[in-house]
């Protein structure tokens, strides 16, 4: 989960959008990891999770508003897909403990903190 918690890091603090391409690859990437792992996440890599799923839904969203008809749906696609992982994982928060303004706090530091640096 680091790994794609730090890349989405990287993404969001580049100054130009990567291309439908290699959104789609991350995205792909991001899906198989919680397809196969979701279940077994312990509350640090919640966390984690839910920045990179919100992220990839947000952009998801924006990008379907201009782009062209085949990727627009192809964005809304992933839009959906992962709203439902942001939402059990939310969920699993709240379980935690989390309240809403605690996870809305969290999400701000977390944006915040850039990716690590190598």
């Amino acid at each position: 989960m680091d790994k794609l918690y730090n890349q989405v890091q990287i993404y969001l603090n580049m100054d130009e959008e990567i291309d439908f391409k290699e959104f789609q690859a991350y995205y792909q990437q991001v899906l198989k990891y919680l397809d196969e792992y979701s279940s077994d996440l312990h509350e640090d890599d919640l966390w984690k999770a839910l920045f990179v799923v919100e992220s990839i839904m947000s952009n998801a969203e924006n990008r379907a508003k201009t782009a062209k008809k085949a990727e627009a749906k192809k964005y809304n696609k992933m839009a959906t897909r992962t709203k439902l992982y942001a939402q059990n994982f939310t969920k699993r928060l709240s379980d935690l403990g989390y309240d809403e303004e605690q996870i809305g706090s969290k999400f701000e530091e977390m944006l915040e903190e850039g990716p690590e640096e190598k």
